[in-house]
C-alpha cells in the first residue's frame, strides 16, 4: 500500500499535497483512461472524481523459455513501463516475470484493494493449449504474452493500482522472490482482527440474503453492467458464428467460406484444361480465386481471432467490475444486519428491565417473551438476580454491537464512496478498450478489403484480354 496512514477503508483514493507532475511529451499513448498530466489539469467536479498524479505506461513483450530440456522450464516476460509517479525510482523501469509472477501480482491487488476493480488474468483453459499448440510453442507464448499486456494496461490505468507500492517492486525489484515472502510475511495495512460480527450464526449474515434499503445509484451501476455484459455476449456469439462460417477449419460442414474459394479454385483450374483457348485466363482466376481463399484466412487469423479475445477479455473485466459492485452490497447488508441484531438485543434487554422493576409482565411483550419466561423458570433462572446478570451481560454485548454498528456504517460508506470512484475509473478504461479493440478491427477489414480490391483489379484486364467472336 501507499503510505502508512490508516483510514476506515484502506484503498480510499491517496490525496496528494505535492505539485502536479509534467509529462515527456515524447510519450503518446491513446485513448482515454490515460491520464498523462495533471498540470494545468481541470479541477475534479465532484468528491467521486478519480484522481491521477501521472501516468504509467506499461509493456509485455519478448517472451522467452528459461531452463529449455528440463522439467522446470518456464517462459519469462520482459515487462517495461514509463511513467513520471514518484513512486518510481525511475522513469523507465524493467524486468522480467513469469507467469506465476503476475498471479502473485493479481491476488495481492485483491487482497490489499477490495474495492478496487482488479482485472482478472487469462484463463488457462480458454487459452486453447491444444489449438495452439503446447505451452511453449511460439502461437501460445504469443497469446498469453498479448494477455499479460492487457493485463498491466488496466492496472495502469487505475489511478489507485498504478501507485501501489506491489507494481513498483513488480516492475523495479531485482530481488522480486525475497520482496514476495516480505509481503506474505508483512502485508501492508493492519491485520484484520476478528470482530462481533465474526462470532454472528450464518443463520443471520444469510449469503443469499438482498440489501433491504437499495441505493438507486447502485442498482442503476448495475442495470448498465447487465446491459453491457449482454451485448458483449452476444457480439461474441455473432461474430463466433461469423468465424465459423468464414473459416472453420473444418470444410466437410459445408460452412467454410475460405474453404468454399478454395474448391472454386481448383474447379476454375480444371476448367482451363478443357479450354484450350482461354487456359491462362481461367488459371489466372483461379490463382485470384485462392490468393482471396489465403487473405480470407489470413484476417480471420489476425483480425477475428484477435477481436475475439479481446472481447473475452473485456467481458472478464467487467465481471471483475460487478464483483466490487457485490462486495459493496455485502458491506451495506452486513451493516443492516447488525442494526437488526443490536435492536433485538436491545428489545430483549428491555424486558428483562421491565420484569425486575415490575413495571410491565412479560405477557405485556408478546408471546415469545411469556414462553421464554416459562422456560427459565423450569430451569430454574427466573429469579430476579439471574436476571440482573443476563442484564449486565447484554449491556456489554449491546456496547460491542453500537460500536460495530457504527465501524459497519462507516465501512459501508467508505466502501459506497469508492466504488463510485471506481465505476467512473472503469468507464474511462472501458472506452480506451473499446476504442484500440473496435479500431484494430476496423484497421483489419480495411486492409482485407483494400488487398482484395487490389486482386481483383488486377485479373479485369485479364479476363478483358479474352477475346469473344460473335
Amino acid at each position: 500500500m501507499h503510505g502508512d496512514e490508516e483510514d476506515v477503508f484502506d484503498s480510499v483514493t491517496w490525496e496528494s499535497a505535492s505539485a502536479p507532475y509534467d509529462v515527456d511529451h515524447r510519450v503518446h499513448p491513446t485513448g482515454p483512461g490515460f491520464k498523462q498530466s495533471t498540470a494545468g489539469a481541470e479541477e475534479p467536479r465532484g468528491p467521486h472524481d478519480p484522481k491521477w498524479e501521472g501516468y504509467l505506461i506499461t509493456a509485455v513483450k519478448d517472451p522467452v523459455k528459461e531452463l529449455p530440456e528440463t522439467k522446470d522450464a518456464y517462459v519469462s516476460y520482459m515487462i517495461t513501463a514509463k511513467t513520471n509517479l514518484p513512486i518510481f525510482s525511475t522513469a523507465n523501469p524493467s524486468s522480467r516475470r513469469r507467469f506465476t509472477d503476475f498471479v502473485f501480482l493479481r491476488d495481492h491487488l485483491v487482497k490489499d484493494f477490495p474495492a478496487c476493480v482488479v482485472p482478472a488474468l487469462p484463463d488457462k483453459h480458454r487459452l486453447g493449449i491444444t489449438s495452439l499448440g503446447d505451452r511453449f510453442s511460439p502461437e501460445f507464448m504469443e497469446r498469453r504474452r498479448l494477455d499479460l499486456h492487457r493485463f498491466l494496461q488496466r492496472i495502469a490505468r487505475h489511478p489507485t493500482l498504478q501507485r501501489s507500492t506491489l507494481i513498483r517492486a513488480f516492475f523495479e525489484s531485482t530481488e522480486w522472490h525475497v520482496y514476495m515472502h516480505q509481503h506474505l510475511a508483512h502485508p501492508p495495512g493492519p491485520e484484520p482482527t476478528p470482530g462481533i460480527i465474526d462470532n454472528i450464526s450464518d443463520t443471520l449474515l444469510n449469503a443469499f440474503a438482498r440489501v433491504r434499503k437499495p441505493d438507486e445509484r447502485f442498482l442503476d451501476m448495475r442495470e448498465s453492467v447487465d446491459k453491457f455484459e449482454d451485448g458483449l455476449i452476444l457480439c461474441e456469439r455473432l461474430w463466433n458464428r461469423l468465424r465459423g462460417r468464414t473459416n472453420d477449419g473444418h470444410p466437410e460442414s459445408g460452412e467454410d467460406l475460405t474453404a468454399d474459394y478454395h474448391d472454386l479454385a481448383v474447379a476454375v483450374q480444371g476448367l482451363g484444361f478443357l479450354e484450350s483457348g482461354i487456359t491462362d485466363p481461367l488459371n489466372h482466376f483461379s490463382n485470384t480465386l485462392l490468393e482471396f481463399s489465403a487473405l480470407l484466412r489470413h484476417k480471420t487469423q489476425t483480425t477475428t481471432d484477435p477481436f475475439l479475445v479481446h472481447l473475452h477479455s473485456l467481458l472478464t473485466y467487467s465481471h471483475a467490475n460487478r464483483a466490487v459492485l457485490k462486495l459493496r452490497d455485502q458491506k451495506q447488508l452486513d451493516f443492516e444486519e447488525l442494526s437488526d441484531y443490536l435492536s433485538g438485543v436491545t428489545l430483549e434487554r428491555d424486558r428483562l428491565s421491565a420484569v425486575i422493576s415490575g413495571h410491565a409482565g412479560s405477557t405485556g411483550l408478546g408471546l415469545s417473551a411469556y414462553l421464554k419466561d416459562r422456560v427459565d423458570a423450569i430451569r430454574g433462572a427466573d429469579d430476579d438476580r439471574s436476571r440482573v446478570e443476563k442484564m449486565r451481560k447484554l449491556d456489554v454485548k449491546i456496547k460491542e454491537l453500537q460500536d460495530a454498528v457504527t465501524t459497519a456504517h462507516e465501512t459501508s460508506d467508505a466502501f459506497s464512496d469508492e466504488t463510485l470512484r471506481e465505476q467512473t475509473i472503469f468507464q474511462y478504461s472501458k472506452e480506451a478498450e473499446m476504442k484500440e479493440m473496435l479500431g484494430n478491427l476496423a484497421d483489419g477489414e480495411i486492409e482485407f478489403y483494400q488487398s482484395a480490391m487490389e486482386e481483383w483489379e488486377r485479373i479485369i484486364p485479364i479476363i478483358q484480354r479474352i477475346r469473344v467472336d460473335v
